[in-house]
């Protein structure tokens, strides 16, 4: 994953969403899946990256998460749907 300052959103096992900030969601990711991140998510594991956006600066991407964490569940879906369908277009071209 490119460096950079990063909001992700994690689908949790019981079909829940967090977000985050990250500067390596991959990795912040396996770090929760090791019951060493937010303790809200423990009861949650495993979980799984549905979405990553990545921006230039920290202030930007927090303003970013402020927002995300607002959306309702429905939206943070079609977020994830939508990411998933990019992501898959750009490893069939590779």
């Amino acid at each position: 994953m490119r460096t950079g300052h990063h909001v992700y959103l994690v689908r949790c096992a019981d079909g829940s969403y967090y977000c985050g900030y990250a500067l390596d969601p991959t990795k912040r990711v396996q770090v929760h899946n090791a019951g060493k991140g937010s303790k809200i998510l423990r009861g949650k594991l495993p979980i799984r990256l549905s979405y990553v956006r990545r921006f230039a600066d920290k202030s930007e991407a927090l303003r970013f998460e402020r927002e995300l964490k607002q959306r309702t569940h429905a939206e943070k879906d079609s977020l994830a749907r939508h990411w998933s369908a990019r992501r898959a277009k750009r490893t069939r071209r590779d």
